[in-house]
């Protein structure tokens, strides 16, 4: 497989999680995606209450002395870093629990969408748990040096910049590992179609983390990124 020049347009990529959040009603796709929200629901309303009761306490220590006066600007790109790292870990932690769903969600989809498609393979339980915690390193190996970066005095003004970025490529990389999946394509040749649509899927990742740092939506864009996620992929490959 291989994807298409057209796969590379931000705004055909970020219309496509717009379908996807419309065909969240579809009763076809209901049974596939009431697990995943009961699993969001759950660990961001456990996300907000522990940035309720610590993240100013957390960001007031990480603001060293001498740079106090300096509070009024820093605080918020602290906020910002703390709330991106706190509800990125969240969304991976989610989504790694909720991962089997996710696959049968894009497999359904695709029926929904194209039910002449060629059978999903179906992917063994263990074998999508492993490819999850595959992802999941990979991205964790990005983040660390950006958690270093952002405990550095003065360097730390560029992290929130840095980890937008971050973000919406990770995000790209998990929610168009679903349909992937189901067509045989694992990590290490995932990344690398995506890498060839690295604007359209930066646009596409970006959008999904934005959503996902919006408490209420964030419940319900992880699912919805899957279904769109499983559309995208189907119209730009080739």
């Amino acid at each position: 497989m291989k994807f298409s020049n057209k796969g590379n347009n931000p705004i055909i990529a970020a219309n496509y999680l717009f379908k996807g959040i419309a065909l969240l009603g579809s009763k076809d796709l209901r049974n596939f995606i009431l697990i995943p929200i009961l699993i969001n629901i759950v660990l961001y309303s456990a996300a907000l209450t522990l940035s309720y009761y610590y993240i100013d306490s957390l960001i007031n220590a990480f603001i060293p002395s001498w740079l106090h006066w300096l509070h009024w600007l820093l605080w918020p790109l602290f906020f910002v870093s703390f709330f991106i790292v706190g509800f990125f870990s969240f969304t991976i932690l989610a989504n790694l629990l909720a991962s089997p769903f996710y696959g049968k969600l894009a497999a359904k989809t695709l029926a929904l969408i194209k039910p002449e498609a060629i059978a999903v393979i179906e992917q063994p339980f263990t074998k999508v748990l492993l490819a999850e915690t595959k992802r999941v390193g990979y991205i964790l190996r990005l983040a660390i040096p950006l958690l270093i970066l952002s405990i550095i005095p003065g360097l730390n003004v560029f992290a929130p910049f840095l980890w937008a970025l971050f973000s919406a490529w990770s995000m790209s990389l998990e929610y168009m590992a679903y349909p992937l999946e189901n067509a045989g394509i694992l990590f290490i040749e995932q990344k690398q179609l995506i890498k060839s649509i690295r604007w359209g899927a930066l646009s596409f990742g970006g959008i999904a983390a934005l959503g996902l740092s919006i408490p209420i939506i964030n419940i319900i864009i992880a699912p919805a990124a899957v279904i769109a996620a499983t559309l995208y992929v189907d119209k730009i490959k080739e």
